[in-house]
Order: C-alpha cells, then structure tokens, then sequence
C-alpha cells in the first residue's frame, strides 16, 4: 500500500498512534488535527450524576476524551457494566479495572447497539442509561436505546474545536506533500475539514475520503465529496481494510 499518502486529522496524540500503524504498513501520512480537545469546566450538575452512578444500569462513553475525563471525576471503579463504541476507549477504562465492553466487529453506535450484553443491561424494567460524551454528536445511539425502552442521560464533559491554522494551510499541504487521500474520525471533523478548505473545498473534495460510518460518509456526499469510503469504523484496523479493498494510486 506503499502509494497512499494520507491526510490525518485526528487529534494530535490520536494522529500519531494511527501514523505509526501506517508506517508499518508502508502508508505515508502527514498530521493536521482538526478537532481540539477542551475539558468544560466541573459543574455541581456533573457531580452529581457521578456521584448517584448507581441509578444506571449502563454507562457508555463514546470517546477517550471521555473515558479520560470520567476517570479523573471517579474516586472508586462503578459497579455497573460500562461500555464504549471503541476499543481503544475500552481499554483506557480496563486498565483502571472497570468492567467495559465493546463491539468485537465494528466500531460504531450500530454495532453498539447489537451488544448483547448491552441488551441485556437495559432489559431490566426502568432501564437508565447515561452517556458521557463532549459538546453534542451521538444522537442515534440515544434514539434506539430510548426505542429499546431504555431513558436515556447525557453528561457533556468536553468540547470540540477546530485549531487555528493560516490561510490556506490545508490544500499548500496537500500539494507539497503530494498527499492522495484524506481520512476523517468523524461528522466533526468532516465540519471542521470544509471550513479549513474555504472556497478550496471543490478542489479537496476531489480526493478519496476515509470516513468511519454510513452517516458521516451520507454528510459527505452530500456536501460533493467526489469519492466517499465508508471504513465502518475509526480504528486503524478499520482503515487499513478499507485501504486494501481499493486500488492503490499510482504516484
């Protein structure tokens, strides 16, 4: 897969990890996040979803960021199942002895959903679940847990933005380094790369884009990406599939 070179924009320490999978693989890559991380400020709402955890029967946290920031609110390990759409974030929560689990095939809010253990959590009479997540996203996996017969709580612990970077940053890249295809984590991060292309976007949507879920891949059709790869998953395991279903660009 020595012809691919690829845009990363991940956030910074996730960009890296993947970048060195890749260079294993013989892919080249080049790093430009475009979703920063911020913790929102503790609130008294915050302490007191983690302090009363135990009126949840599941807690799902749909990112690292979040794992993260739950762990530094959580003076013991909860006794409820926890779960997560990765397995990157799961084992952020393993380490620290949690009992965590995730998809095994996929790794997204359908194949969440289709966790057995994650049916049985919720199977119970006034099921509660809590997601903990930064400023919005997941919407679907809340609406089928609620069609389920699960009530459903959010708790926002961070925000999203895009860095800042100078005019035209992102096509001077993509020319200089001669790259051939672009990889984005999520619906977000899609966002963030039309507004850092400006009025380049036509020219960039010209170039394959890696996305990790039939939504993000419709949002970006729509938006005239020219040649959309849905990964069905954000893991480099994902992308490296994907990468190897496609003919390898010629340079």
């Amino acid at each position: 897969m020595t012809g691919w070179r690829l845009l990363l924009t991940r956030p910074a320490e996730e960009s890296a990890a993947l970048a060195t999978t890749l260079s294993e693989e013989g892919v080249f890559s080049s790093s430009l996040p475009l979703l920063g991380i911020e913790a929102l400020p503790a609130t008294t709402e915050q302490e007191a979803v983690f302090r009363d955890l135990d009126r949840y029967c599941a807690v799902i946290t749909v990112s690292k960021p979040a794992a993260r920031l739950a762990l530094q609110r959580l003076d013991q390990v909860p006794s409820q199942p926890w779960f997560s759409v990765g397995a990157a974030t799961a084992q952020v929560l393993a380490d620290q002895g949690f009992d965590v689990s995730c998809p095994q095939d996929g790794d997204d809010s359908e194949a969440l959903l289709d966790l057995p253990r994650l049916r049985d959590a919720i199977a119970c009479p006034g099921a509660r679940v809590l997601i903990l997540r930064g400023d919005g996203g997941r919407e679907l996996l809340a609406e089928r847990l609620r069609d389920l017969g699960a009530s459903v709580d959010y708790l926002e612990l961070y925000r999203r933005f895009l860095p800042a970077y100078a005019p035209g940053e992102l096509t001077q890249r993509i020319e200089v380094e001669r790259l051939n295809g672009l990889v984005v984590s999520s619906g977000q991060g899609f966002l963030h790369l039309q507004v850092l292309a400006g009025l380049d976007w036509p020219q960039v949507a010209q170039l394959p884009l890696f996305v990790p879920s039939p939504r993000v891949a419709e949002m970006a059709r729509a938006a005239g990406a020219n040649k959309v790869v849905d990964c069905r998953g954000a893991s480099a395991a994902a992308l490296l599939v994907a990468l190897r279903s496609l003919d390898e660009p010629t340079l």
